[in-house]
């Protein structure tokens, strides 16, 4: 599946602001990665290559509960971490006018723009999935529609901008990129406050990971299972569903349990109810 199952996404980087500024030193944090050292051709080649069914059920999910969330014609998504990961940006395809990757490491990054402009045929099953919701199924050319609507931005997690998209992802990144669990708190906070309030999301994370390797390269993460997931989205977000996806086909790997999957609305409080946040979402832009 992801980066670590990181698989998808693991890499957003950078010193999360106000972070611990020894945190290299002392290893485990984000910044004690080597990010722009990550693979990602044998990331996706190892993860990707064979679609999986625990992937299949996540873009199924994803894609239905896009779908229902009366998002506007015009909207501008947001995909998190991608990695070497495209199937969450091609999950928001048809629900956005345009869709920004931004994804932390240069090799990453590289990766990405490649793909973007016509990628891999290891790709079309994944569609193949998402193609089954009518909304997808409209979409002829897929290559063609992630190259127009898809653009790659290089940057921190950290330093996103805040209410600026109106539907989000993040599959597999905030427990994907620190062994610490501040810092996975602050970077699904940040991910939070990139959408407007009422925006829908859809956030994927490996269950209880220890770990994980490319090539000779370690990488961290931190414990997190359906409980903390809900914990650090409960008071950011409404409409909040967060459940466990367990193990289907052999693992991919050691050191994890599963994942967990999580839908919602951007900003507690910003709506009272699943039409309220609907409506506010399809409002004009700021």
């Amino acid at each position: 599946m992801l980066g670590d199952k990181a698989r998808g996404g693991e890499p957003v980087g950078g010193d999360s602001s106000g972070g611990d500024s020894g945190a290299g030193k002392s290893g485990g944090g984000n910044s004690s990665a080597d990010w722009d050292a990550f693979d990602p051709a044998a990331y996706s080649a190892l993860n990707y290559a064979t679609l999986r069914a625990d992937d299949a059920q996540l873009l199924s999910r994803a894609a239905e509960f896009f779908a229902a969330a009366d998002i506007a014609e015009d909207a501008h998504g947001l995909d998190v971490g991608p990695g070497s990961n495209l199937y969450p940006a091609l999950t928001l395809l048809p629900f956005c006018r345009s869709v920004t990757m931004w994804e932390y490491s240069t090799s990453n990054a590289a990766w990405l723009r490649a793909q973007v402009q016509s990628y891999d045929p290891m790709w079309d099953a994944y569609w193949a999935v998402l193609a089954r919701n009518p909304a997808h199924a409209r979409i002829r050319d897929p290559r063609a529609a992630l190259a127009e609507r898809a653009a790659v931005a290089q940057g921190s997690l950290f330093a996103m901008p805040r209410r600026l998209w109106d539907v989000g992802t993040m599959f597999f990144v905030a427990e994907s990129m620190t062994t610490r669990f501040t810092e996975f708190e602050a970077a699904v906070g940040r991910f939070v406050d990139a959408l407007r309030p009422g925006a829908p999301f859809a956030a994927a994370f490996v269950e209880n990971s220890e770990g994980y390797d490319v090539g000779s390269r370690r990488f961290p993460a931190v414990r997190v299972g359906v409980e903390e997931v809900r914990a650090v989205l409960a008071d950011r977000t409404a409409a909040l569903t967060v459940d466990r996806v367990g193990l289907v086909d052999v693992p991919w790997r050691e050191g994890y349990t599963g994942m967990v999957f999580a839908t919602g609305r951007a900003g507690a409080g910003a709506c009272d109810s699943a039409s309220a946040c609907a409506r506010q979402s399809g409002s004009s832009r700021a």
